[in-house]
C-alpha cells in the first residue's frame, strides 16, 4: 500500500502527482499484466532472443 503524506499548504494536486509518480514507479501494473497469464521461461527467453535479433537487424540498417 502506497501511503503519501501531504505537506502543510500543498495542493491536492501536487500530493496526486506525487501519488501517481510513486505508483509508477513502483511498477505495480506492469507485475499486474505480467502476472495475467503464465509464460513458459523457455517461451520468454525466446521472445528475449527473437527482440534482441530485430533490434540488431534495425541498427545494422541505419549503419549502411
Amino acid at each position: 500500500m502506497l501511503i503519501i503524506d501531504v505537506k502543510d499548504g500543498e495542493s491536492i494536486d501536487r500530493a496526486l502527482k506525487r501519488y501517481k509518480r510513486k505508483y509508477r514507479d513502483t511498477k505495480i501494473m506492469q507485475e499486474i499484466r505480467k502476472r495475467r497469464e503464465y509464460k513458459k521461461p523457455s517461451v520468454t527467453r525466446r521472445n528475449e532472443v527473437l527482440k534482441a535479433q530485430y533490434k540488431n537487424e534495425k541498427m545494422r540498417g541505419f549503419e549502411g
